[in-house]
C-alpha cells in the first residue's frame, strides 16, 4: 500500500489545518489511499483545543467531521512526515525558519501548489475575522486542493 504522511500547517491549528486535516482524511478514504493525516499550528496559543465553533459548523453541512484538538508543530513533525502543506506564506516562512535540515525544508511546500492554474488566489485566507462565507470559502480552496493532491499524487 501507498502510505504517505501529510501535515497542514495554519497558525492556531483551528480552522483551516484541521479542515484539510479532515477533508483530504476523507477524500483519500475513499480512493482507498492508507495516508496518515495530520494537522498543527505555528502558535501554540490554542493547544488542545478543537476546532473553531464556525468552521467546525462550515464543515460539518459538507459532511466533514472536525475532531482535532489542536497542536504546535513539533521537531519531530519534520522527520515524521513526508508533505508538510503552509496555509499561506507566512506559515510557510515560520516552518522553514524551524526547519532541522535542508531535507526537513523540501518538505514544506504552500498549498497554494495544488490549486487548479486558473485560480488567482496565492494562499488559503484565515477566516477567523471574517463571517460564515468566508469559512465556506476556504472549505471550497481545501476541497479543491485535496481533490488534487489525490489526484497527483504528490
Amino acid at each position: 500500500m501507498d502510505t504517505k504522511k501529510i501535515l497542514f500547517v495554519c497558525l492556531g491549528n483551528i480552522c483551516r489545518s484541521p479542515a484539510a486535516e479532515e477533508i483530504l482524511r476523507t477524500m483519500a478514504a475513499k480512493e482507498g489511499k492508507n495516508w496518515f493525516i495530520d494537522s498543527a499550528g505555528t502558535y501554540s496559543g490554542h493547544k488542545g483545543q478543537l476546532p473553531d465553533r464556525r468552521m467546525y459548523a462550515a464543515a460539518k453541512k459538507r459532511g466533514y467531521d472536525l475532531t482535532h484538538r489542536a497542536r504546535p508543530v513539533v521537531m519531530s513533525d519534520f522527520l515524521d512526515f513526508d508533505m508538510i502543506a503552509a496555509m499561506d506564506d507566512d506559515n510557510y516562512e515560520t516552518l522553514r525558519m524551524l526547519a532541522p535540515d535542508i531535507e526537513s525544508e523540501k518538505k514544506i511546500i504552500r498549498i497554494r501548489e495544488f490549486f487548479n492554474p486558473e485560480r488567482d488566489e496565492t494562499y488559503v485566507p484565515d477566516p477567523y475575522y471574517s463571517g460564515n462565507e468566508g469559512f465556506e470559502y476556504v472549505l471550497d480552496l481545501l476541497e479543491e486542493a485535496c481533490e488534487n493532491i489525490v489526484r497527483k499524487r504528490f
